[in-house]
């Protein structure tokens, strides 16, 4: 059950980066972050109302405002380093992030065995590669390094942090549900900082302004759910154990990504990319089977 639950939060969690890059193309990143959860909350809101939920308030939730304030300093982070670029150096690192995960499954004293330790390395290994990682080209700049590598850290603690802020499927409706309330709340003041400095919240006029964020609704909507999807299945399969073998498979998400951009938009897959996706596969096998 855990690799199962698991290797769902990794497809959609692969969806919704696909579906936030080609909108982010467009429109704004933190509109598009900012309007997807939202829809979320709305969403979330109703489940957590029709279910009784509310009456699952606890000290836990605050994991999951930490996790609500983490994630989009994680992603602005990330989306800054992208444009520092390359995005072939950018991409594999932010995937280091499982490390927080793993080393929290460890500190809390869980052992994988052999296969799995195995299974760990090889199916990193394939994450990595399977970005495309540029080893040859211009250096990078060091703030791109830092900002990534911050961006990785801030994803490896919002799963970590999620994965703590519930201990029932009606808590845990809440959890994110408050998750996505502090996301709009950060994301929110985020976005109005950047336009009292000149940023932009629409495209413009002449790109089709605000017809074109309406016309994405569906979309937006697609992205912020799939993430809330991703973030519980991804703790119901930590707490269905182990940790470290849930956050891994968990973060296979980049393999997805670069499906989708093959089948829906003919980008090319590079040698090293499908030796990553293999990998990866491989790496799966064995953490299903150890």
């Amino acid at each position: 059950m855990t690799a199962l639950l698991a290797l769902t939060a990794s497809v959609l969690w692969g969806l919704a980066d696909f579906g936030g890059g080609l909108l982010t193309r467009r429109t704004p990143a933190l509109t598009v972050v900012v309007v997807s959860q939202s829809i979320a909350v709305v969403v979330l809101g109703a489940i957590v109302v029709a279910t009784g939920g509310f009456a699952e308030a606890g000290p836990l939730l605050w994991y999951a405002v930490a996790a609500g304030v983490v994630g989009p300093v994680a992603m602005l982070a990330f989306y800054k380093a992208l444009a520092l670029g390359p995005m072939g150096v950018v991409s594999p690192l932010g995937s280091v992030g499982v490390a927080v995960p793993v080393g929290v499954g460890l500190l809390l004293g869980e052992r994988p065995g052999v296969l799995q330790f195995a299974g760990i390395a090889v199916a990193v290994a394939g994450i990595v590669l399977a970005g495309g990682p540029e080893l040859r080209g211009a250096p990078v700049q060091r703030q791109a390094i830092l900002l990534t590598l911050t961006a990785a850290v801030g994803f490896g603690a919002v799963m970590a942090l999620i994965a703590e802020a519930s201990t029932s499927v009606t808590g845990l409706f809440l959890a994110l549900f408050v998750q996505r309330v502090t996301n709009v709340t950060v994301g929110g003041a985020a976005l109005w900082v950047s336009v009292r400095r000149g940023g932009r919240a629409l495209p413009l006029p002449g790109d089709g302004g605000v017809r074109v964020v309406v016309a994405a609704l569906p979309a937006l909507a697609f992205v912020g759910l799939a993430d809330v999807a991703a973030n519980g299945t991804y703790a119901l399969a930590a707490q269905a154990g182990p940790v470290t073998v849930a956050a891994v498979l968990a973060n296979l998400y980049p393999v997805v990504t670069v499906l989708a951009a093959l089948l829906v938009l003919r980008e090319r897959v590079r040698t090293v990319q499908a030796a990553g996706a293999g990998l990866a596969l491989v790496g799966t096998v064995l953490l299903a089977t150890g």
